[in-house]
């Protein structure tokens, strides 16, 4: 008999136990496991015949006999498996393209598609996969892992990348910025995109001369520096129209325009003051604010109306001749002043208590009897102005008598009377408004 163990071990491996009864079905196992090795099976002999020299030489010959046949079938796999090379290798040759189910030009299409330009400034998409403290890991479809450091993945300071909204699954576009030597996998950054695009938001809020908010975040001894747009600007001291000073201005927000925005030189100059006078659209030509002067300057006063600084010329306080400012004003006082110019361009706001004084040298002798009579004293500035606004235009239309319009007395604007001559009237006749005394 013969062990159940041998299954499946080669013919050399079977430990025949009593060769004496080796009978048909070992020699069927060694056909079954020896592909295209055939021979005839052993005859079986009687358990009972004893053992002879022949028996000695059988048992000693099986296990080579089963070798070579071993041997024989491995070489023929051999040939048969060189055949098949050979026959492949032909087809390459001689029809490279049979059974392919793509075109070259196809496969050439989808390399182009998976390819990209890894050069610094390329932007590409990618996909994230996975964050950690330091950034995240994007997949851009090239042969080593990309990555996302934390303090490029967004234009603000931010603690972890899932700040910026940068989750595993986001696909998102990036810029080149570096390689990694050690894998040469890419180094993306998502900050420089965003800066492209605040630089562009400056711009377009320039050309609409927006008035934007700006955190003050620091200062030297020229101005101060306010973050807007993400962006650092500058704003000069001479924009700054506030009694407060650069150190009590840190960290808080100011209404802000911008003066000059030039990406290339990394220039964005912002104004305050520009920003108030435009928030104070209320300040006509002829309208009177309550200020507080700020300081004084041998050519005038610096005087704060709602957070504007107008200037007080020293031609403009009195009829009277002022040699001495500080004789009349001081820091910290308020006075009441009218408007006589506003340059929201430039954010120059010209003041006037000239035009308030009821007799010459008021401003100097009795200042508070200027503030108690400034809203009246303005009323009449104003009529002075609206009517020698009308003559002008009655002047125009003395050389176009087809209008049909002239002046009446009291310098309003109406139709041609009979009264005057259809040339027009002489306004060299017309008195020059009086004061009120």
């Amino acid at each position: 008999m013969y062990s159940t163990n041998n299954f499946g071990k080669t013919v050399s491996e079977i430990r025949i136990e009593n060769p004496s009864v080796v009978k048909k079905e070992i020699m069927a196992s060694l056909a079954q496991q020896l592909s295209a090795l055939r021979w005839s099976p052993l005859p079986s002999t009687s358990s009972s015949r004893p053992t002879t020299a022949h028996n000695r030489r059988t048992r000693t010959l099986l296990p080579v006999v089963c070798s070579v046949a071993l041997s024989n079938a491995q070489n023929r796999e051999r040939v048969k498996l060189k055949e098949l090379f050979e026959q492949a290798y032909e087809r390459c040759r001689t029809a490279p393209m049979e059974g392919v189910s793509f075109t070259v030009d196809q496969f050439t299409e989808a390399l182009e598609k998976y390819d990209f330009d890894s050069e610094v400034g390329t932007k590409i998409k990618g996909t994230v996969f996975a964050v950690d403290a330091s950034g995240a890991y994007v997949d851009v479809t090239a042969k080593s892992t990309a990555y996302l450091p934390l303090q490029e993945a967004c234009i603000h300071r931010i603690k972890h990348v899932q700040a910026a909204g940068i989750v595993p699954g986001l696909r998102e576009e990036f810029v080149v910025i570096g390689e990694n030597e050690v894998d040469d996998g890419l180094i993306l950054s998502l900050k420089a995109i965003e800066f492209d695009l605040a630089w562009e938001r400056c711009r377009q809020l320039q050309a609409e001369d927006a008035v934007v908010k700006g955190k003050i975040v620091n200062g030297n001894k020229g101005g101060l520096v306010a973050e807007v747009e993400g962006l650092k600007g500058f704003v000069p001291f001479s924009q700054i129209s506030s009694k407060l000073s650069g150190e009590e201005l840190l960290e808080k927000e100011l209404p802000l325009k911008f003066m000059e925005v030039d990406e290339e030189q990394s220039r964005l100059i912002l104004s305050h003051r520009k920003a108030a006078a435009d928030s104070q659209g209320q300040l006509g030509i002829g309208s009177v604010v309550t200020g507080t002067v700020q300081s004084l300057k041998p050519y005038g006063a610096f005087v704060d109306i709602g957070g504007i600084s107008g200037l007080l010329h020293v031609s403009q306080i009195s009829h009277d001749r002022i040699t001495d400012i500080a004789s009349v004003l001081q820091p910290g006082d308020i006075l009441k002043v009218m408007i006589l110019s506003h340059d929201r361009e430039r954010g120059r706001v010209s003041l006037s208590t000239k035009k308030l004084e009821p007799t010459p040298g008021d401003m100097i002798r009795n200042p508070k009897l200027v503030f108690e009579k400034a809203e009246e004293m303005a009323q009449t500035f104003r009529q002075r102005i609206a009517q020698a606004e009308a003559m002008a235009r009655a002047d125009m239309l003395r050389f176009q008598p087809e209008s049909g319009l002239t002046l009446s007395n009291e310098g309003i604007l109406g139709p041609l009377s009979s009264e005057l001559p259809a040339e027009g009237v002489d306004f060299n006749e017309v008195p020059p408004a009086e004061e009120d005394s």
